[in-house]
């Protein structure tokens, strides 16, 4: 191999190297375990949250560490609780607001698990959206290591609505199932238009037009079915027609014998 031709080969095998290593290095910085968090959640109604931590000295590896969180909850009560290998309380924290800082992940504390628990009201929804639905966060944590780098643990989200836009956002889902099932411009119209009005607040609006696109697209569905089966009306009186038509020419010709005078 020539002199050139080594030098590029060790080019390429230590481009390699470094793209294998980055791809083994680890993205997550703590492992999460057990977790209960609402998928969604009516305004102005309280909700508790509670994420469980483990592996917390892995990826990287760390002796001492903070964590951190935050929320779009209002009135909000912050549990952090450290437990050791046996599953025992080593210590409890308590912290109010929509984030918190500050809370040490220590090894030689003993702690081998880490739970936080949020509870908090549910926010007002400051703009509506059908697709994708609105959606606020219930919990976001992050590790923060000696020298300042943060990493992201994890975020919850989750919608959430009142009684109205749920009963539009039902209404409109009803409809949309409808509408799929016929080729109806009208339907589809009225469907398009109760979206709009539902991102606009006007869920009185959104779940009349609904309900309008819902019966055009019944009613299509139900013309479709009645024509069909005019068809194969249609049809079987004409293959009877083809049959009784067929039996009678075949008994024109089935004529006797001649008699013989």
């Amino acid at each position: 191999m020539t002199k050139t031709s080594w030098s590029r080969f060790s080019k390429l095998a230590l481009a390699c190297l470094l793209v294998l290593s980055v791809a083994t290095v680890p993205a997550a910085a703590v492992s999460v375990g057990d977790s209960t968090v609402t998928s969604d959640a009516e305004v102005g109604t309280e909700v508790t949250a509670t994420v469980t931590l483990t592996e917390l000295y892995q990826n990287p590896s760390l002796e001492e560490w903070t964590l951190a969180g935050n929320t779009e909850l209002t009135d909000v009560t912050w549990t952090v609780v450290y437990y050791d290998q046996t599953g025992s309380k080593v210590s409890q924290e308590s912290y109010d607001g929509q984030s918190f800082s500050g809370a040490s992940v220590v090894a030689d504390d003993g702690t081998s698990e880490v739970e936080i628990r949020i509870t908090g009201t549910v926010p007002a929804v400051d703009d509506y959206s059908y697709d994708p639905a609105q959606s606020f966060t219930v919990i976001a944590l992050e590790q923060t290591r000696e020298g300042g780098s943060t990493n992201e643990i994890d975020t919850w989200s989750a919608t959430h609505y009142t009684e109205e836009s749920r009963e539009a956002r039902n209404a409109i889902g009803d409809a949309a199932a409808a509408v799929e099932q016929v080729d109806d411009e009208e339907a589809e119209r009225r469907l398009q238009n109760a979206k709009e009005a539902y991102n606009g607040e006007e869920f009185s609006l959104a779940t009349d037009l609904a309900g309008q696109a819902q019966e055009q697209a019944e009613q299509t569905q139900q013309s479709n079915q009645r024509f069909r089966l005019a068809l194969y009306g249609v049809g079987g009186l004409v293959v009877i027609g083809l049959l009784v038509g067929g039996f009678l020419y075949w008994r024109s010709q089935q004529g006797g014998p001649d008699k013989l005078g």
